[in-house]
């Protein structure tokens, strides 16, 4: 028998198809998972926007008076995140609401509509919300960015 007509592979060439395929797959991992990262940084910071520039509406519109009398200790902003989703009465046309967002945001990150709350009254690095009103929101997470810095924080 001739050894050049063997057909298939050795030993030694699967122990290094496998090393390769080993070293691509470990360069890949780390690169997926911050495409992951990045990606709900990018959603975090969206949904943030949309809320806070939702309570910052809520707040003009009160302040102009077209949302009728603020309740006292309130400031005039939302007292809660889901006002802004049910709509709040026109001053002017009690039988017409004005809705702020259509649905609350999840937060990326703890897959939840649950957003931490601050009113107007708290200290602005607390993590424990007063109940008066809705000045701000942050995300629950306790993961930091690669800066360092708390996604609570954003």
């Amino acid at each position: 028998m001739s050894l050049g007509n063997n057909k298939g592979l050795t030993l030694v060439e699967l122990i290094v198809a496998f090393t390769i395929l080993l070293v691509l797959s470990t360069m890949a991992v780390p690169l997926a998972r911050g495409k992951v990262r990045r990606d709900r940084e990018r959603e975090l910071r969206y949904a943030l926007l949309e809320v806070r520039k939702a309570i910052d509406k809520y707040k003009d519109m009160c302040d102009a008076n077209l949302l009728g009398q603020a309740k006292l200790g309130t400031e005039c902003y939302p007292e809660t995140l889901e006002i802004l989703v049910e709509g709040q009465k026109y001053s002017k046309q009690p039988d017409k609401k004005m809705r702020f967002l259509r649905h609350i945001p999840k937060d990326p990150f703890t897959n939840s509509t649950d957003w931490g709350k601050r009113s107007w009254q708290d200290d602005p690095k607390s993590n424990s919300w007063g109940g008066q009103d809705v000045f701000d929101v942050y995300s629950k997470t306790t993961e930091k960015a690669p800066d360092g810095t708390p996604y609570s924080e954003w």
